[in-house]
């Protein structure tokens, strides 16, 4: 009368003080708790380790100010350069009444370096505010960047004396290349205000070279990027800093080889750059960068609306991803499991489910600063998946002749390339988002994670293959009949990836929110999913900018 899934039977009953002994006695020495689900934890060890193992996002910072750390060193020397030019008098009187060329150098060096260590003091008290403001930002009207975390300000006297000493080097290296020619020229020239407008054409074979070579690597870059129809950041920054080393390259060669047989208008000022090349070449390479700079930041925002329909996108080509609060058992794509939600099998016509099985754990998308132990565990059947083409999976490399999503067993064994893994157990094969995988869980394809099952057993999980920026990211993917395998006690389905006609999306949305309110089902736009991940990255950026 009382039978389920689990079985007929919902309790046992034993008689007598003896028997009763004797059944406490067997369990004490014969059940594991880790069995029943009972385990303990070292949760502050997880906690250091989560964090020790946290992203560096300085070193983000650093290399994103790169263009502007260039930028600065050329105006500081261009700034330096205009000073040395207005006391180039003073230069040849020194050089004149005998002073040598090392000493005056050594002279306006120390100046420069003084100079240098007060801007750097006021930089250090300037940049502790700018912290502080940017980590205010990060705590209100950027806090969505970082999923709501309380950020707090922190510094260390080392960080601070190592950003000031690296900035007064950086400005006496740029000083000391400024002087390198300007105190060797004759007292008599320097003296002498008319040499200014000499009219020099020195020869640099490099410049050209350098031009080719540039041009050469980045259009080949940029060919392959093309090719391959992928949108790759290694490749575009790679390729566009070639581009722009050509474009500088080039400059150069055309202010020191420029002919005006006639003085037009146009000649003399054109004339007037190449009296004195380098000073034009940094103002080109000043302004360049920081166009560069704009350009790179808004080409590598992320707006999920942009092929958001394909089933190569981010979205999968889905229309809603569900979560719920409760299992739910029933298959939605048939008319029983419809029957039983009281849904109209008509109205949901051209509306179908991926149900995905769900094991908790921890978050290991962008929005988690922390470095995850045990992400979260997706059970899919691959077959509804691979039938819809859903998603920009990469080719696995532990099978070749297979279809991309198929996660079994038996054909990893066939196609195992890699033989320290074929063990009497095999890891389980699993996806993950490609961004996640490398910044978050900082692993690899072929890497793997250790994991408990139900039965308190402990078995590997191996990644086999990287998705392009999905609504998945933050999980890893497996086999459902796996899941079940290791996770039996997870009955039913708590998410749900929804397709439907974009026409008909509010109705089918509100119908199915209605219908399985009980089950405390949530729909999200797949659209609006994507773009909460991507708007960590496109506030990082906005931030730099």
């Amino acid at each position: 009368m009382w039978g389920n899934r689990f079985g007929d039977f919902t309790a046992l009953r034993f008689y007598g003080a003896e028997m009763k002994s004797k059944i406490v006695d067997a369990l004490r020495t014969q059940l594991d708790p880790a069995t029943l689900g009972l385990t303990f934890q070292p949760v502050r060890a997880q906690a250091l380790a989560a964090s020790s193992q946290s992203e560096d996002f300085g070193q983000y910072f650093l290399a994103f100010s790169f263009f502007l750390i260039v930028a600065a060193v050329i105006l500081l020397g261009l700034l330096f350069q205009f000073g040395l030019e207005q006391r180039a008098t003073e230069i040849g009187t020194l050089l004149a009444l005998g002073w040598r060329p090392a000493k005056v150098r050594r002279l306006l060096l120390l100046e420069g370096t003084v100079i240098a260590l007060l801007g750097g003091g006021l930089g250090l008290v300037g940049g502790i505010f700018y912290a502080k403001g940017i980590l205010y930002g990060l705590a209100t009207i950027w806090s969505a960047a970082v999923a709501e975390s309380a950020l707090q300000f922190y510094v260390t006297p080392l960080t601070l004396v190592i950003g000031t000493f690296s900035a007064v080097v950086i400005s006496a290296a740029v000083i000391w290349f400024a002087l390198r020619k300007q105190v060797k020229r004759p007292a008599r020239e320097l003296l002498d205000r008319g040499h200014e407008l000499e009219y020099r054409k020195p020869k640099r074979r490099w410049a050209g070279w350098l031009a080719l070579v540039s041009g050469l690597g980045a259009m080949t870059i940029l060919a392959d990027a093309l090719r391959q129809h992928k949108d790759d950041a290694e490749a575009f920054f790679s390729g566009s800093s070639l581009l722009l080393i050509a474009g500088l390259s080039t400059a150069a060669v055309l202010l020191r080889r420029f002919n005006f047989p006639k003085l037009t208008t146009n000649a003399l000022a054109l004339r007037n750059c190449t009296l004195r090349p380098r000073r034009s070449l940094a103002t080109i390479a000043l302004l360049a960068s920081g166009i560069f700079l704009i350009i790179a930041v808004e080409a590598n925002k992320l707006d999920a609306a942009h092929d958001g329909e394909k089933r190569s996108s981010g979205t999968g080509g889905f229309a809603f991803i569900g979560e719920s609060s409760l299992p739910v058992i029933q298959d939605l794509n048939l008319k029983e499991g419809r029957d039983f939600f009281g849904l109209d099998s008509s109205q949901l016509a051209e509306v179908s489910v991926v149900p995905l099985r769900v094991r908790d754990g921890d978050d290991a998308s962008c929005l988690n600063l922390n470095h995850p132990q045990t992400p979260r565990i997706l059970g899919v059947k691959p077959d509804a998946l691979q039938l819809r083409n859903a998603f920009t999976p990469t080719k696995p490399w532990c099978f070749l002749k297979y279809p991309i999503w198929v996660l079994s067993h038996s054909e990893r064994r066939e196609e195992s390339l890699n033989s320290q893994l074929t063990t009497l157990i095999p890891p389980v094969p699993a996806f993950a988002d490609a961004t996640s995988l490398e910044y978050s869980l900082h692993k690899k394809i072929g890497d793997t994670l250790d994991y408990t099952d139900a039965n308190g057993k402990t078995f590997k999980i191996q990644i086999i293959g990287t998705l392009a920026n999905t609504i998945l990211q933050g999980s890893l993917i497996i086999d459902e009949a796996e899941f079940i395998k290791h996770f039996p006690d997870e009955s039913g389905y708590r998410m749900f990836l929804v397709d439907a006609p974009s026409k008909d999306a509010a109705a089918v949305s509100a119908t199915l929110s209605r219908a399985l309110q009980d089950r405390g089902l949530e729909l999200t736009p797949t659209v609006g999913r994507l773009n909460a991940f991507n708007a960590v990255q496109n506030t990082y950026l906005s931030t730099f900018q």
